[in-house]
């Protein structure tokens, strides 16, 4: 059972306490507490907080004397915040509270005028605006390197002829390393929404207040740029109430996480027996407790399964803001459990990926022996008449059914005597065999974007330049 609420003495430990005359009780107060996931935070809250002071200082709020205090017990935290030495109880309920608390503790007169022109509303708000940007940074590098891990395998194995699908049937010829540079382009979008969520964030609410600022003198441009942001809100109650900028990040970390679980299934398939195609390195397989023949793709699998998770941490923090009032609610204490776990996963998930590509071998036999079966040139053959003067509606028609005849038979399209296509369209000669098979399809690419060999040479160069 809880404990009954108490009456607290006179001075209590929190900044904001003189309001009320209970204590919360010890349950009450975990669930208070945001220290959890919120002391992660302390870097950026020491970083806002030292600039503010600064800015202070500049513009008369703080001594010279002042500033120097504060700027040596915030230092001090910071060594023991990084030796995991500074004590946190929950009923400071956050890291902002804990760190605050200390500095008056360590300080005096000097931390106590810290706070001056603040909230923790816009104090909270710049921390996550810090975080986030830092985050960005961290996925971006990582979406970078697995791009470069893709496109270094495209260079060296990418030009075997292997079949591509659709509706997971076989469907025409490509060269492996364009299937690669599939993902590399996913990324590379994944990239752009990265670089996009962190120019509409980089901006400083700090010095909105609580909710409409501050009738001190505050220099609001001047904190902003201390911090590396490139300017200020514009609107306080906005600063201190927007979320979006997590809702920005959680969607890039969903769409990371989408291509990461498409990638992982491909490979999870053409890694399998039946397939074949991509032999994985055993250091990212795992095996069976009861059968020791397996050899189990279990990181592509947790990598698929993150998905499910940034997908419901977007979901969640979606379904938080929706139907809150202006300004600032303390739902938004919780913004942190929904983005700080997505984050983590998503990065978490890019390096091993980035690992697993780097160290995947194409099975080139395997491949091989039988890239002609699923008739992957039937296309080309349709298009070779299409070449001859015959619409495409009626070349697609007597392909079809030499493809019937060709499966009634056992054969391939390329085996079939040049009588049996005469006899479904006069407009067949020899030289169509030059059209027939895998690896003659793929030569026949022309458009940019295809996947023959002069484009996926293209490409390469391209991400060369773009990677560098």
């Amino acid at each position: 059972m809880p404990k009954s609420k108490k009456k607290r003495p006179a001075g209590g430990v929190k900044s904001w306490q003189a309001r009320l005359t209970m204590d919360a009780d010890q349950i009450t107060a975990a669930f208070l507490s945001s220290l959890d996931v919120d002391s992660s935070l302390w870097q950026y809250d020491i970083a806002g907080s030292l600039a503010h002071a600064r800015m202070l200082k500049e513009v008369g709020l703080l001594t010279a004397g002042e500033f120097r205090k504060i700027n040596k017990g915030l230092m001090s935290i910071a060594r023991d915040m990084d030796a995991g030495t500074l004590a946190m109880p929950i009923e400071l309920e956050d890291i902002h509270m804990v760190i605050e608390k200390t500095l008056i503790d360590r300080t005096g007169q000097a931390g106590m005028k810290l706070h001056t022109g603040r909230s923790r509303n816009d104090q909270a708000a710049t921390d996550l605006r810090l975080w986030a940007r830092h985050s960005i940074h961290v996925l971006s590098q990582a979406v970078r390197d697995l791009q470069r891990a893709l496109v270094d395998v495209a260079r060296h194995q990418g030009r075997l002829v292997m079949p591509a699908y659709t509706h997971m049937q076989r469907a025409q010829p490509i060269l492996a390393g364009h299937a690669l540079l599939a993902y590399v382009e996913m990324l590379d979008r994944d990239h752009c929404r990265l670089a996009g969520t962190l120019k509409r964030l980089n901006v400083c609410p700090l010095g909105s207040g609580a909710v409409a600022g501050t009738s001190l003198p505050l220099d609001r441009r001047m904190t902003a740029q201390l911090l590396g942001f490139d300017g200020i809100t514009r609107n306080s109650i906005d600063a201190t109430s927007d979320r979006d900028f997590l809702a920005d990040l959680c969607y890039c970390c969903a769409m990371i996480a989408v291509h990461l679980s498409r990638w992982a299934e491909d490979w999870i398939i053409q890694s399998s027996n039946e397939f074949g195609f991509v032999e994985l390195s055993d250091a990212y397989c795992t095996s069976s407790s009861m059968m020791p023949q397996k050899k189990n793709a279990d990181t592509l699998e947790l990598i698929r399964a993150k998905g499910a998770g940034a997908i419901g941490s977007l979901a969640g923090l979606l379904a938080l803001l929706k139907g809150l009032p202006l300004a600032y609610n303390r739902d938004m204490q919780d913004d942190k459990r929904f983005v700080m776990p997505a984050v983590a996963a998503v990065h978490q998930a890019l390096v091993v990926a980035r690992g697993i590509v780097a160290t995947a071998k194409f099975n080139r036999q395997r491949i091989e022996s039988d890239i002609n079966a699923g008739f992957l040139d039937a296309t080309s053959m349709a298009e070779y008449l299409v070449g001859k003067g015959v619409p495409f509606r009626k070349a697609h028609q007597i392909v079809g059914r030499l493809v019937s005849a060709a499966q009634a038979n056992g054969k391939h399209l390329a085996e079939l005597p040049l009588p049996a296509l005469k006899a479904a369209c006069e407009k067949f000669e020899s030289d169509v065999r030059r059209y027939l098979g895998a690896a003659n399809v793929v030569r026949r690419y022309r458009p940019e974007g295809s996947a023959g060999l002069a484009q996926l040479n293209k490409q390469l160069a391209y991400w060369k330049k773009e990677l560098e």
